[in-house]
């Protein structure tokens, strides 16, 4: 099943997307798309033939982010070997965790804010998967039980932010819009396998990322496993796992997004993203 949330920001409503490519509203089946509704089993307990009498809108205007009120959105960083190696940096023996805030979250449509002093905005096309039941010292086999579904992230990172200002990453991977996901979150059983997708970016129209999640470093279930003995995940909770190779910062010369840039991104099965850069229009 495919989950999406539609409507102005604030006022969104929960939504499936049916095989004929229509959104259907579920308003009077689930309260949202929210950590709240996958932890009850409400989302899960949806069948087809629920959603096929579910009216069909028609108009539904923006896409907004596939799901509501997440805790924890981590992410995972040179979690693919072709772009480590364009980073010139030696192979992770341990996935390398940072944080993105979720105040970052946008839709799959919505502009991205360059940040006032902002000089090396980047683009990174990745998997993310969100946690369907509590996870913590899962075993490895048992990972992708936890696992509710799967949606596209651009983690959008300000490299001189992330790189050049102290501290860890996190700096570069937080401003507002800075983590488009959707347009929907597709639940696993449509997904066979998420370590054998294809994934790209363009910017202006030429293919800059071109990969599989089958050069990933740390599997999803590696990663689930890994970070349950860290942290207590918990349903609703995003975790996004590395870009492939194309990144502007690996280019030579070095390539970054100025005001106007389009980016259109993509992964086999979950949609297609679409973002326009435009300036902040946050100030002191």
């Amino acid at each position: 099943m495919k989950f999406l949330r539609y409507g102005e920001t604030g006022t969104e409503k929960p939504g499936v997307l049916d095989a004929m490519g229509q959104v259907r509203a579920i308003e009077r089946l689930v309260s949202d798309v929210s950590p709240e509704t996958i932890a009850d089993g409400t989302l899960a307990a949806l069948t087809p033939e629920q959603i096929a009498i579910c009216p069909v809108v028609e108009n539904p205007g923006r896409m907004g982010p596939c799901l509501s009120g997440t805790g924890n959105f981590l992410a995972i960083g040179l979690n693919y070997r072709n772009h480590a190696i364009e980073s010139n940096l030696p192979i992770p023996k341990e996935p390398i965790l940072f944080n993105k805030a979720p105040s970052s979250i946008s839709g799959a449509y919505d502009d991205v804010q360059k940040p006032n002093g902002s000089t090396q905005l980047d683009w990174e096309v990745e998997l993310a998967f969100v946690i369907g039941k509590e996870a913590l010292h899962v075993a490895e086999e048992d990972a992708l039980d936890h696992v509710f579904g799967y949606m596209i992230c651009n983690d959008v990172s300000e490299r001189n932010f992330q790189l050049n200002r102290g501290g860890q990453w996190t700096k570069g991977k937080c401003y507002p819009t800075f983590g488009p996901i959707g347009p929907w979150l597709v639940t696993k059983d449509e997904i066979p396998s998420p370590q054998a997708l294809e994934l790209w970016l363009e910017v202006n129209g030429r293919r800059v990322q071109n990969g599989s999640t089958d050069d990933m470093i740390f599997s999803v279930a590696q990663i689930v496993s890994y970070l349950s003995d860290f942290i207590r995940l918990k349903p609703g909770d995003i975790i996004t796992t590395g870009t492939p190779a194309g990144v502007g910062l690996g280019m030579k010369p070095q390539q970054f997004l100025e005001i106007g840039d389009e980016m259109k991104l993509g992964i086999e099965g979950l949609g297609i993203q679409r973002q326009i850069v435009v300036a902040s229009n946050f100030s002191r």
